[in-house]
């Protein structure tokens, strides 16, 4: 079998342009995609009198015995095959004869590409939404673990307020709820069959794309044959949905990186997911949170590389698309493997209750209750708020306790000094969403039933 298009072209293409031209090395793992989409793609040429029932048996039968030999290791690829399309086929002429022949009729390699990669990406994403849960689930047993464990809360990187760790755990798992919601939100937009748009145009045999698009169990069938081919906007998606999650990711591996390092003692992560020096005997390197830190510029640089592949390109199908898989097989590569690690890290970590605790009950951070109840008591908030920063400027300038500053200010009363204890700024938080006890409390159970919602989502 030579190359789909050699009754057109005569000789042989150059090594340069095979070499450029070919794309079995990345596409090969649509190879389950592609022999379903076959497998749809025969029945109903059967069924609408296309082939004889006789020659798709036959078809059916090689495409289950190639399959069987991928999965196996034992299928050989020819020269010949520019990509796992072309060595299907191929391998079927070869297993069934000249019913092999018939199998591509109707069909053409634009629409059969885009039907395997929506095929996979539907996969991918439920699997990504599980793992999205997965840590999900070990913040919130982490969270659920923590009683009223507190730590500084920061803006700039600087001790701002106390919050609960409960509080803190939990605001990455409402992250991630998001990225669950937009992985979900991408899927419905890519279960859409494109199978029966041909190369662009449809076809002038009877075909019948809603019954390969219901046998390969997709939710809508294409409405415009052009866009059906041309369409990447859920690959795009995909590439977003997973450099946003990137994001989110990254942002837990750089606090796992300040809160291992000796500045801080917050946590100690598990030796199973961390590095030791080679040179350095002493060191206990956080790779694993690092690597979650850096693995995002990776999935942002795919996403700008995609988009750029796609802003220029004309109705329908052009080579160009072929660039589609790589970004976004590597997305989801690497995000998998990275909510893989950091939940493990997170069902094995130990938190330093007494160092966080000991940074949280630092006087300053009492600052915005003691003009919160300056403002109870009549002050406008701006001259409470001044106050206050006046007290904490004597306080460091001065080197005077600023605790016996605040009691000695003919502005409070005797009743402020409960203030200071530990505890009191996480108690005083009466807010709905606030770090407060019992919003915290009403706040898992919010968390814990927006999981169940989201599992429901993903077993329909």
């Amino acid at each position: 079998m030579g190359t789909l298009w050699e009754g057109r072209l005569s000789g042989g293409t150059t090594d340069a342009l095979k070499a450029l031209n070919d794309s079995l090395a990345i596409d090969k793992r649509l190879y389950r995609e592609d022999i379903l989409g076959s497998i749809a793609h025969v029945e109903m040429l059967v069924s609408v009198g296309l082939i004889e029932e006789s020659d798709g048996a036959l078809i059916l039968d090689a495409l289950k015995i190639a399959e069987e030999e991928i999965a196996s290791g034992s299928f050989v690829f020819q020269v010949e095959d520019e990509d796992i399309h072309t060595a299907l086929e191929r391998r079927v002429t070869e297993i069934a004869g000249a019913a092999g022949a018939r199998m591509h009729t109707g069909r053409s390699r634009n629409d059969q590409v885009a039907t395997d990669l929506r095929l996979w990406t539907l996969k991918s994403l439920d699997e990504l939404a599980l793992l999205v849960m997965s840590l999900q689930k070990a913040l919130i047993q982490q969270a659920n673990n923590a009683g009223e464990t507190r730590l500084p809360g920061y803006t700039h990187l600087q001790q701002a307020q106390p919050v609960l760790l409960s509080h803190h755990l939990l605001a990455h798992a409402w992250a991630l709820s998001r990225d669950f919601e937009r992985i979900i939100e991408t899927r419905s937009r890519t279960d859409v069959s494109p199978l029966g748009a041909g190369a662009l145009a449809g076809s002038s045999l009877p075909i019948d794309p809603l019954m390969t698009s219901e046998s390969l169990g997709f939710s809508e069938t294409f409405k415009n044959s052009l866009d059906a081919v041309s369409d990447r906007d859920f690959v795009a998606e995909a590439i977003f949905v997973n450099a946003l999650l990137g994001v989110h990711l990254s942002r837990i591996g750089e606090e796992l990186v300040l809160w291992s390092s000796e500045e801080f003692e917050f946590v100690d992560i598990d030796d199973e997911y961390t590095t030791g020096s080679s040179m350095l005997p002493q060191k206990k390197n956080p790779d694993v949170a690092e690597l979650a830190r850096a693995k995002t510029g990776r999935i942002i640089g795919n996403l700008t590389g995609f988009l750029t592949v796609l802003k220029g390109l004309p109705l329908t199908y052009n080579k160009d698309l072929q660039e589609d898989k790589e970004p976004l097989f590597d997305s989801f590569d690497t995000n998998s493997l990275v909510l893989t690690a950091l939940t493990g890290i997170f069902n094995s970590i130990s938190f330093n209750e007494e160092k966080m605790s000991a940074a949280a009950d630092k006087p300053f951070s009492m600052a915005i209750d003691l003009a919160e109840y300056l403002v109870h008591k009549g002050m406008p908030f701006r001259e409470a708020h001044a106050l206050i920063g006046g007290l904490v400027r004597t306080s460091i300038d001065d080197k005077k306790d600023f605790k016996n500053l605040v009691l000695e200010n003919d502005n409070f009363g005797p009743e402020i000094e409960d203030f200071f204890k530990p505890e009191m700024a996480i108690k005083r938080r009466i807010t709905p969403g606030s770090t407060g006890l019992e919003a915290v409390e009403v706040q898992k159970d919010l968390i814990e039933k927006r999981l169940e919602t989201q599992s429901a989502m993903i077993s329909r």
